[in-house]
């Protein structure tokens, strides 16, 4: 295969992440605000639902799911066939995410969160593992996978801008009809899943899996697959630093929105200091992309955690009223979380091949259905560890909140992010796989591209 992708190519496989990291952003920023101060869910019980399903189903579906893509020999590749069935299932089960009926208590509404948040999240598990793993078979070059995943990530920070920036907005423009507050938030999700199929498809019916002469088809059993990746030290590493830093990115996204409005007195701003922060996370990707070619992928990303908590250790010490001082925290934030949406996309692929060079076979679908199932289980850790920080601190929806309720907002949305953003640097910087060893166990020296 050639090292080399047209840019219509790595446009094409980028445009699918617009529709998935809208509904992601929609999920990460808005869900938990949803559940509380929308459906009138208790803030504990929601996250504790959506933990349960991750740490029961999510442990098997997405590395199954994973597994199965490996295995799949078809004549429209091993990936477009799951991508292809599960669009339109996936767009419907998001918009059943956010039309929840109104006073659901108790174990009803723990049976509501974990029965339409289960059903979401597998269809964004048939989807998204094998379109992330076909990242790892579009190229095998160390530095055009970077510039892969930098274009794709420009879709997905355009998609994470819009879900940040609309999800109140389009349920205000149904609000504005006449709607209640669930219809209105039922119509948003009905509109994001819409966007969502309709990305997935257009990726996969513009993108060739092109067939690649030196791949061994994977054939081992799922359990010994797995063995081999746990005893595959980078991909180790690799693991426990995105836990950390996923569920402390969780944490900072879930509360931006109680931060705004109860902290710093914003309600009305949320969105914009939201596209703020993201638009300068889509205007440093290419500058992102270059500082890896001296850094190296880890080192560049220890420097970006470290611009952004600088940044988010500011915001803990703003006073509890209106201040234009949260837009530049939010472009320095934006400016190091950047390189959080370039560099652990383009390290997973060389991960693999670490893989491929024990076993002789390419198991990029276990890889990504393994960190998939890790993503969103932090993910899921992070709203859970939300939740209950704000019940913990006494947190009332829709009121004023009290010194300590406030404290603890403060808290969990910026201390503890930047302490685990810390704890997580040395596992960045000493990362094992770089331009020259992943060259070593390749046999492939990376090529600069633009």
């Amino acid at each position: 295969m050639e090292s080399k992708l047209t840019q219509k190519t790595k446009i094409f496989y980028g445009i699918a992440d617009l529709g998935i990291s809208l509904l992601t952003a929609s999920i990460q920023f808005f869900l938990l605000f949803y559940y509380t101060d929308i459906a009138g869910i208790d803030p504990a019980l929601a996250g504790s639902a959506m933990l349960v399903g991750k740490l029961t189903w999510d442990a098997i579906n997405d590395p199954l799911f994973g597994y199965f893509s490996d295995r799949t020999r078809s004549r429209w590749g091993r990936r477009k066939p799951y991508m292809l069935l599960g669009a339109i299932p996936f767009g419907l089960s998001v918009w059943l995410l956010f039309s929840l009926p109104p006073g659901l208590v108790g174990v009803q509404a723990f049976l509501a969160v974990l029965g339409t948040f289960l059903l979401a999240d597998t269809f964004q598990t048939v989807v998204s593992v094998p379109y992330y793993a076909l990242s790892a078979e579009l190229t095998y070059d160390y530095d055009e996978r970077t510039s892969l995943i930098s274009i794709r990530m420009i879709f997905t920070v355009l998609g994470y801008i819009l879900g940040a920036a609309l999800t109140t907005a389009v349920a205000g423009f149904f609000l504005n009809l006449g709607w209640t507050k669930q219809a209105a938030y039922s119509g948003m999700g009905a509109v994001f899943g819409g966007v969502a199929i309709i990305t997935l498809l257009i990726t996969t019916f513009g993108i060739k899996e092109t067939p690649n002469s030196d791949l061994k088809p994977a054939s081992m059993r799922v359990l010994a697959q797995l063995k081999f990746v746990f005893r595959n030290r980078p991909f180790v590493q690799y693991m426990i630093m995105s836990t950390i830093i996923s569920i402390s990115f969780t944490l900072l996204t879930s509360l931006l929105p109680f931060f705004l409005t109860y902290q710093l007195k914003m309600a009305d701003e949320i969105s914009l200091v939201m596209f703020v922060m993201l638009a300068t996370i889509a205007i440093f990707l290419l500058p992102w992309r270059y500082a890896s070619r001296k850094l190296s992928k880890g080192p560049a990303y220890a420097l970006g955690l470290g611009i952004a908590s600088l940044a988010i250790l500011v915001a803990f010490f703003l006073p509890a009223q209106p201040t234009p001082i949260i837009y530049g925290v939010a472009f320095v934030a934006g400016l190091g979380f950047s390189a959080q949406y370039v560099f652990p996309w383009s390290m997973l692929p060389d991960v693999v091949e670490v893989d491929q060079a024990l076993t002789g076979e390419r198991h990029e679908g276990i890889y990504f259905g393994v960190n998939a199932f890790l993503g969103k289980l932090t993910g899921a850790l992070g709203i859970a560890a939300s939740g209950w920080a704000l019940k913990l601190y006494g947190y009332v929806p829709n009121a004023i909140q009290t010194d300590q309720a406030l404290f603890g907002i403060r808290f969990f949305f910026a201390i503890v992010p930047v302490i685990a953003f810390f704890v997580a640097l040395p596992l960045l910087i000493w990362f094992p796989i770089n331009r020259k060893t992943h060259a070593a166990f390749t046999g492939k020296s990376g090529t600069s591209s633009d």
